[in-house]
């Protein structure tokens, strides 16, 4: 598996376990051994680390952010409602679409699109597919 790819895996099932449990670690030491625990837990590789903790902090750090463009493409759907897997996938992909530009934008809509079908529901793909594609056209609209 791909450095990057293992590494939006991980940062995924960070997001949820801190959207699951409602408590994000608001100081950067708290974050950061957070994420050494969990990385030498899983045994994550060295070069799949750094990745992750920037799609993780990013994300936390831009909550608000990201949960009111998602909420302006998700026509019908409120953040809140949406399932909490769906959610952190979502936010952790606007924030790379937004933030890492040298990405294109094609391999982050996949990338997305593939942790869906490996950790969401039957519908969860194409919800992904449908939200993203709608803003990746507003981020990058000339890619």
């Amino acid at each position: 598996m791909k450095a990057r790819t293992r590494a939006r895996e991980v940062a995924l099932q960070i997001l949820y376990r801190y959207d699951s449990s409602g408590v994000h670690p608001t100081e950067a030491k708290a974050l950061a051994d957070d994420f050494h625990k969990h990385f030498e837990h899983f045994k994550v590789a060295q070069e799949s680390r750094e990745f992750a903790a920037e799609l993780v902090a990013g994300t936390l750090g831009r909550l608000s952010e990201i949960d009111a463009l998602l909420e302006r493409h998700a026509t019908r759907w409120k953040v809140s409602r949406m399932n909490a897997i769906d959610r952190s996938l979502l936010r952790m992909a606007v924030h790379e679409l937004q933030k890492f530009e040298d990405i294109p934008l094609s391999v982050t809509l996949d990338e997305a699109i593939e942790l869906a079908k490996q950790f969401g529901n039957a519908e969860s793909a194409a919800f992904i597919n449908g939200i993203l594609d709608s803003i990746g056209r507003e981020i990058r609209p000339s890619r």
